[in-house]
């Protein structure tokens, strides 16, 4: 997974499919949340996995309204298609990204 931060956000999700887990590391539900992301970034070819830490980037995280985290953000050529908040299972989240 990519690891975004302010510098390099808009271009990183500006081309293609992008999915940003918006994080913490203090995060309980984050912390189980990262190794199904880890997992199904190996199965799903056709998107890009990416992560950003809320606390070192909050001026992101404010810009899209991220209010709980994890929160999962789809991202198609740099506009948010859709949103997942909360913890999630691997079938949940590859439901999410179809």
């Amino acid at each position: 997974m990519i690891e975004l931060k302010s510098s390099n956000f808009n271009d990183e999700i500006s081309k293609g499919k992008v999915l940003v887990d918006f994080n913490a590391t203090w995060c309980g539900p984050c912390k189980m949340m990262a190794p199904i992301l880890e997992a199904t970034s190996g199965e799903v070819k056709d998107i890009k996995f990416t992560g950003l830490d809320i606390d070192d980037n909050e001026d992101i995280a404010i810009k899209y309204n991220v209010m709980s985290i994890p929160t999962l953000i789809l991202f198609v050529d740099g506009k948010e298609i859709k949103r997942s908040v909360g913890l999630i299972s691997h079938d949940e989240l590859i439901d999410f990204l179809k």
